[in-house]
């Protein structure tokens, strides 16, 4: 399950936030997607999680969003990371139309549990 974080400067508009927020989950899952944990185009609640944070007033980005994904390391995924990362770009910018963002992908070594 990818966790995704967007940070976003106070003059994007709310309109344009959401359709990044409803767009993200199958971007995402596209983008992250291997043999470990395909995707099968049928997300489910929590099968992607997105949390949008307002800069600050003390935080310093010189882009109007940033977007950070976390997803667990799988060797496949390492082995074209940085393909990923720029289709997942490109993906995002085509659907939103957003211009000055960017993406960042992470893939720690990790482990997920939840309830059902």
């Amino acid at each position: 399950m990818p966790l995704v974080e967007v940070t976003h400067a106070p003059d994007v508009p709310e309109s344009k936030l959401r359709e990044l927020g409803s767009v993200l989950p199958h971007l995402v899952s596209v983008a992250v997607e291997c043999p470990e944990e395909p995707y099968d185009g049928d997300l489910q609640p929590g099968d992607v999680e997105i949390r949008f944070r307002g800069l600050g007033p003390l935080d310093r980005c010189g882009l109007d969003v940033v977007i950070e994904v976390r997803s667990k390391y799988f060797e496949s995924r390492a082995a074209d990371r940085q393909e990923r990362v720029d289709r997942l770009h490109e993906d995002i910018r085509t659907a939103t139309g957003l211009d000055d963002f960017g993406v960042y992908l992470s893939l720690p070594v990790a482990a997920w549990a939840q309830g059902d």
